[in-house]
């Protein structure tokens, strides 16, 4: 009995041990070194495994005011710091992915993010970047990088995210 008790308390303690952890990436942070647990979110994180995305900071993602896909003078700083990668690779292919917070219906959070998506694909491609290399995705709100329920996490959801393929 008392090695089944044991046992159990060590079994608790590596479960809780290895749900402790949680890393973040403030908007404001344009290294690419967030990680996104595997599903393509966070600041240039690429996708999970085996989806052939290209590892490491490459791309930032670009952050939206509440209901809009207009670019602020800061997102676009980063697209031209995209738009200078994309011009050094030109083998390299990316999708855009639109996100948006929780807030709203589904539907307009698709259609949010797709409006997102492609503000960021027009400003890459007005910055001599060639569309064919750039596809977009809009997730709405299914993919949140960060799941919290204030203002703070709805800033870091309200992106558009690139995935180099």
């Amino acid at each position: 009995m008392k090695h089944k008790l044991s046992g159990l308390a060590c079994a608790a303690l590596i479960l809780m041990a290895g749900c402790s952890s949680k890393s973040t990436v403030a908007p404001t942070d344009q290294s690419g070194a967030g990680t996104g647990a595997g599903t393509g979110s966070g600041a240039g994180a690429g996708s999970g495994a085996g989806s052939g995305a290209v590892a490491g900071p490459v791309l930032g993602d670009v952050f939206y005011a509440f209901d809009s896909s207009a670019l602020s003078a800061e997102a676009q700083d980063q697209l031209k710091q995209n738009a200078a990668w994309l011009t050094k690779n030109t083998a390299q292919a990316v999708t855009i992915e639109g996100h948006c917070d929780e807030r709203g219906t589904p539907e307009y959070n698709i259609a949010l993010g797709e409006r997102r998506a492609n503000s960021a694909k027009e400003y890459l491609s007005n910055l001599g970047v060639n569309s064919s290399r750039l596809s977009t995705v809009s997730y709405g709100e299914e993919r949140p990088f960060d799941p919290g329920h204030n203002e703070e996490a709805w800033a870091k959801n309200r992106r558009a995210h690139f995935v180099t393929k």
